[in-house]
């Protein structure tokens, strides 16, 4: 990683899509930042496509994609993404696209890695966003209290494997889910079928900002993904880190990278923070 001072302003021109992760990279503490939110403002007024990336469920990505100032969002972690068609009225009509290999988390196998990583866990707890999420299990290690050790959380990353699911470890959560896809697949998918993007040709046109271990299929995949500070506590568990990084943790070092990206662009009023 290198600062994201670093960038070109040929790479910065070249950015149409900004995607973004939201725990611990647009908030701090639970909480939205106001410098996070202001600077997706900022993109949305310099005409840039900005897509939230985030393992949060479906009730969040309603309101998500209805109010705040985007073009879409991907969550929990790949199975769903939403977006807004624009009408002349000015209130949008909300779409709705599932991966198609998305299966609801009903499934009997995510019941039985519950049921064992409340007992060999000792602490760990069902996400309180639990009851809107329709294809993922979230198990809390981090977002409220009792805080868990990273290792718990690996510990029970390894039990949800052994069961035959896939799983990821956010900053907050232990995502757990049966199908085949990721944050990235729903993410490539989505930019093609909505914006037609081009996979290898358009590469260098998305940039990504993220945290966290279960953001690393972008890390891996976009040559201009982008990390708030608060990424180096995780460097044991991430071997594919990002290109660059801000020197602010969380909404700060988000709002770090928007003005820079909109500064190296020559923007006419850039993004302050």
């Amino acid at each position: 990683m290198v600062p994201i001072q670093q960038m070109t302003p040929a790479q910065a021109a070249g950015v149409r899509f900004v995607l973004t992760d939201i725990d611990d990279t647009l908030t701090r503490g639970g909480k939205l930042q106001r410098e996070a939110y202001a600077a997706l403002w900022a993109l949305h007024d310099a005409g840039l496509r900005v897509i939230p990336v985030t393992g949060r469920p479906a009730g969040w990505c309603d309101l998500i994609a209805r109010e705040w100032p985007v073009d879409g969002v991907v969550g929990e972690n790949g199975a769903l993404a939403f977006w807004e068609n624009p009408s002349g009225s000015g209130a949008g009509t909300l779409q709705q696209e599932f991966h198609p290999e998305a299966v609801t988390n009903e499934h009997p196998v995510l019941k039985r890695i519950q049921e064992r990583a409340l007992a060999e866990a000792p602490g760990l707890r069902v996400a309180r966003d639990q009851f809107s999420r329709l294809f993922d299990l979230a198990l809390d290690f981090a977002e409220e209290e009792p805080v868990l050790p990273l290792s718990l959380a690996e510990r029970v990353r390894a039990i949800a494997g052994e069961e035959g699911a896939r799983a990821k470890v956010s900053s907050i959560h232990i995502n757990v889910w049966m199908g085949n896809y990721d944050k990235l697949s729903m993410t490539e998918r989505f930019l093609s079928r909505r914006f037609g993007w081009q996979s290898g040709a358009e590469d260098g046109a998305v940039l990504f900002v993220g945290d966290s271990p279960n953001d690393e299929p972008l890390f891996a995949r976009f040559p201009l993904a982008c990390a708030v500070a608060n990424v180096r506590r995780y460097r044991g568990l991430i071997r594919n880190l990002p290109a660059f990084a801000a020197e602010r943790e969380y909404g700060e070092g988000f709002a770090e990278i928007v003005s820079t990206l909109l500064e190296k662009r020559g923007e006419a009023e850039p993004f302050r923070v």
